[in-house]
């Protein structure tokens, strides 16, 4: 913020205590604008933000702390100074409570306004400017986390590095659970707006009429509930970067005002008539065929070539299955850290079944199934038979396959149970536990029955004694 540029609210039912005020902080540039008590101040606010205001705290109408109030749930972010003519910690601690950032006692030092304003300001910018850190950081880490040695992962963060310096607009094309919030992420960190802000937003997330609200703002009264201005990502995204996912999902009318950003730069909030200027970079992702919904009408072709200025198709992870054992190491960090565990990895049967499984899920079943492993698996490497079903069941190698391939004709029900049990016994590892959970038995009716058929050495087990 350039704070000789700053728009300061003098609140106060004194016309020359305003005037007095406004000649004073106007000698340093700032904008300032009157408001002749508290409720003027609350209606102000509700139509147009403010960097700071300066409040008295005794007025005829509205006093100061109750006006504090009602402008803090209008917009939390503005900090407030109270002016006061009663010098009294009860007073200071009241208006602390209800959220000033600092307080003056009249009669004013000039000197000493002038100085808790541009204190004022620099702390709210720098608090700001942490926040935006912050997100920055985590967004680095989120860009970290996009794994692959394959090649259709390095063809595409090579496009990732090509593109991200560039204001092109980016449609990030996949299935769900591939990752287009990584590479969304991933693009704005190598932009020239990397030190602004990264707004985020899933348009299937939320219904048409709060989607529009929340992407381009609304007005005080735009609809039932709308208890004052608030600005939208658009407004928030400013000098930034805005990800929209799921962008599929947008209705015709919401598409035609997206477009209009795109094209002008600006836009109307709800219920307003005034226009609200931006500079923002858009990326947008979907999961569908998106000239398929251009196709049947119900998406915007004009919309489609502005967002399709670079497309990016994230592979499946069926397509990059030489990824899965790096992406498997990966999950297993972080999940052995955040439970406090140290598994130490796959058996070779295990690892085998998930690299052959399809992973209609994606990256996102993959970490499902790690961390689910994690949690319940009580040795050092996960077994085949802790994996889910689907994973198991899906390429075919399960327990039951295997003793179909031993079953033949004229073999007794006996020799057949025998078979099951040697199987069963074979895909757990020798783990008895494990074996008879499988099979549905107690653990002594296993050995009882591996005795009997002389097994009781077969998983390299003592035998039980009898």
């Amino acid at each position: 913020m350039t704070y000789s540029k700053a728009k300061i609210l003098v609140v106060d039912d004194e016309p020359s205590q305003r005037k007095m005020l406004q000649a004073n902080l106007s000698l340093d540039g700032y904008r300032v604008f009157e408001a002749e008590d508290g409720s003027d101040a609350i209606a102000r606010v509700s139509e147009e933000f403010f960097d700071l205001i300066l409040m008295d705290n005794r007025m005829s109408h509205v006093d100061g702390i109750e006006a504090l109030k009602e402008i803090k749930k209008i917009s939390p972010g503005i900090p407030v100074i109270i002016i006061t003519a009663y010098a009294s910690v009860e007073t200071a601690v009241e208006a602390l409570q209800a959220g000033a950032h600092d307080y003056l006692t009249k009669p004013l030092d000039m000197d000493e306004l002038r100085f808790k304003v541009l204190q004022t300001l620099e702390f709210w910018r720098l608090k700001e400017d942490n926040i935006l850190q912050r997100r920055r950081i985590e967004n680095l880490f989120d860009a970290s986390r996009i794994i692959g040695r394959s090649q259709r992962m390095k063809d595409v963060l090579e496009t990732v590095a090509m593109v991200a310096p560039t204001e092109a607009s980016v449609l990030i094309l996949g299935e769900s659970g591939t990752g287009k919030e990584l590479i969304a992420n991933a693009l704005h960190q190598g932009s020239l707006r990397a030190d602004k802000r990264f707004i985020k937003i899933n348009c299937a997330a939320l219904p048409e009429t709060l989607l529009e609200s929340e992407l381009f703002g609304h007005e005080r009264g735009a609809f039932t509930g709308a208890v004052g201005r608030r600005p939208g990502r658009f407004e928030l995204a400013d000098g930034g970067t805005i990800f929209l996912d799921e962008i599929g999902e947008m209705s015709p009318a919401t598409q035609a005002k997206l477009l209009r950003v795109l094209q002008e730069r600006e836009f109307e909030p709800l219920g307003s008539t005034r226009t609200v200027k931006v500079d923002i970079r858009i990326i947008t992702a979907t999961n569908r065929i998106i000239k398929d919904e251009v196709k049947k009408g119900t998406f915007r072709e004009d919309l489609f070539y502005r967002l399709n200025v670079v497309p990016i198709q994230l592979p499946t992870l069926r397509e990059r299955k030489e990824d899965v054992p790096i992406l498997i190491e990966h999950f297993l960090k972080i999940y052995n850290e955040k439970n406090s565990r140290k598994l130490l990895g796959f058996h070779p049967r295990a690892l085998d079944a998930l690299i052959r499984y399809s992973w209609p899920g994606n990256i996102r079943e993959l970490e499902n199934v790690v961390e689910r492993a994690v949690i319940l698996t009580t040795d050092d490497y996960v077994p085949f038979s802790e994996l889910p079903e689907a994973v198991r069941g899906a390429t075919g190698d399960t327990v039951f396959s295997e003793i179909s391939e031993g079953i033949r004709p004229g073999m007794t029900i006996r020799e057949m149970e025998k078979e099951l049990i040697i199987k069963t016994l074979e895909d757990n590892e020798g783990n008895r536990t494990r074996t008879s959970r499988v099979l549905g038995i107690t653990r002594r009716t296993l050995q009882l029955k591996l005795k009997e058929y002389g097994l009781d050495q077969h998983s390299g087990e003592a035998a039980p004694e009898m």
